[in-house]
């Protein structure tokens, strides 16, 4: 059982980024309910625990509380945000409303004598991002940070090993959060840091072969990252057992489902279905503009497709899915939180329960930094590895309005283009993802001596670790002004290229 460090989710967007931030320095951590037993806590071999932010006020009546037991497990704490106002009310301090809401970069002293600043400047840059503060703290309490409008911008509460910081250490924008987070982990919680990508390989592998034993499992194979290192991982595991589908939704990318079956065919033993349901498809998704009954109607209809497919392969009694953390707090949160819900996912929530199948889904807890980093150690090819993540519901979330084969058509060979022209850039691997997304409305053009009124097609090109947060990148002006002049003359249809220029937040990456 590997070292575990306990993150208590209150209902912070950025509760996954505490979590990647600790795994990427080699601890085991988990998000769970921020009303997680003690008992339970207690089953793993903890070595601390992180209370994180939350939208709302520890003096609120409906405000979420952890088990106040948790300072008695004997274990380090460190509330962030909304987790120290929490941990100080609890431990007999005063949080109330603050004159001055704190939000953005801001210069903070630290008390160097705590541990938890060892080798932090004395002076630095934090992320802000609250309206409470701590205002009183009792007899037991230090004040190890302050800022000019907060006075305990971090406290430490030696008796029961609590910890408090009114910053947020996880995000990029706070420089030495990094050390703070290390620092709490080796130093304070004594970690040894013995988690690795390697490690969740073989202690997965193992759980996969239990879990299943002789029976059979099915995976709806994509092509992409995710659903290509599930396959990787259940043929380590239970080899000829696994049998994938290839389900062609009629939503693919240009020339994608011979793309796909040549791929897995070429260089993989796996036992591969191939299904042409387009016309299924389309035919559900006629008149239909709402994104969210777009994505309700293809996760169905797969369902339906894939049901009768798997009908017709003997003793299956799993179905493996490619689900990632992103996935899930996007969709609902995961630990029962107050996370808003941004958007459904089609592979997320379970399936209808006359499907008959269990569920496995060996990537649950992971990044898609780290499933790339297991995709490669397991010998996923270059070309499947770099793939670009691509939305469950297709090119339907990337045709705003009615998707038909007329609209999907233009797409297609716009987004072609799109890829053939951004790949000749050197910095291309630095694209997390780019694509193209059809408009629902029509400009005015010229093309020779004739009028046009034609569709408009945007251009979304982000970088992104892990797809949680997303900055838009300014292609080279030649590519920009190349992919422009292509899409217009080449794709009927067509007769305006846009830029979007949006970062997430606040802006999501798809437009739908």
């Amino acid at each position: 059982m590997p070292e575990f460090v306990a993150i208590l989710d209150f209902g912070s967007q950025y509760t996954q980024l505490i979590a990647r931030r600790v795994r990427e320095h080699h601890v085991y951590c988990e998000i769970l309910k921020c009303d997680t037993s003690c008992e339970e806590l207690s089953r793993h071999q903890l070595k601390g625990i992180i209370l994180s932010g939350g939208p709302s006020g520890v003096y609120e009546e409906e405000a979420p509380r952890c088990d106040p037991g948790i300072f008695d497990l004997n274990v380090p704490v460190l509330g962030i945000c909304y987790g120290m106002q929490l941990g100080c009310e609890l431990l007999g301090g005063k949080v109330v409303a603050a004159d001055h809401r704190e939000y953005g970069a801001t210069e903070i002293e630290v008390n160097t004598e705590d541990p938890l600043f060892n080798e932090v400047s004395s002076l630095t840059t934090v992320w802000m991002s609250h309206g409470d503060r701590v205002t009183e703290i009792e007899e037991g309490f230090e004040t190890t940070a302050k800022t000019d409008n907060c006075p305990h911008a971090g406290i430490w509460h030696r008796e029961s090993n609590f910890r408090g910081i009114q910053f947020h250490p996880e995000v990029t924008h706070t420089p030495e959060g990094s050390r703070i987070l290390q620092n709490f982990l080796y130093p304070i919680c004594g970690c040894s840091g013995d988690w690795s990508l390697s490690r969740f390989i073989d202690e997965k592998t193992a759980e996969l072969k239990e879990t299943i034993g002789a029976k059979n499992v099915v995976l709806g194979l994509s092509g992409g990252v995710d659903s290509s290192v599930v396959a990787l991982l259940l043929d380590r595991a239970i080899g000829s057992q696994l049998t994938c589908i290839f389900v062609d939704n009629g939503v693919l990318r240009k020339d994608e489902r011979e793309q796909v079956r040549t791929m897995f065919t070429d260089n993989y033993d796996f036992n591969l279905r191939v299904v042409d349901a387009t016309d299924l498809f389309l035919e559900r998704l006629a008149g239909i503009f709402d994104p969210e009954e777009k994505r309700k109607r293809i996760g169905n209809t797969f369902i339906d497709v894939f049901k009768d497919e798997a009908a017709g392969i003997d003793d299956v009694e799993f179905l493996a899915q490619g689900t990632l953390y992103p996935d899930v707090i996007e969709s609902l949160s995961p630990i029962g939180g107050p996370s808003a819900t941004i958007k459904s996912h089609h592979n997320v929530g379970g399936l209808p329960e006359q499907l008959g199948f269990k569920l496995v889904e060996p990537l649950r807890s992971l990044f898609k930094d780290e499933v790339r980093l297991i995709g490669k150690e397991l010998g996923l090819a270059p070309e499947l590895l770099e793939r670009q993540p691509f939305p469950g519901p297709g090119l339907a979330v990337r045709v705003l309005g009615e998707v038909n084969a007329e609209n999907l058509e233009v797409l297609r060979n716009a987004d072609a283009i799109i890829q053939e022209e951004i790949e000749k850039w050197e910095d291309y691997p630095s694209i997390w993802q780019s694509f193209g997304v059809l408009l629902p409305v029509q400009t005015v053009g010229v093309m020779g001596d004739q009028r046009t009124y034609d569709n408009v097609v945007a251009l979304r090109v982000v970088e992104s670790l892990d797809g949680m947060t997303a900055d838009w990148i300014y292609l080279p002006q030649n590519i920009l002004g190349t992919i422009s002049s292509r899409i217009c003359n080449e794709v009927h249809g067509v007769n305006r290229v846009v830029l979007d220029i949006s970062s997430k937040p606040p802006s999501t990456i798809e437009w739908e």
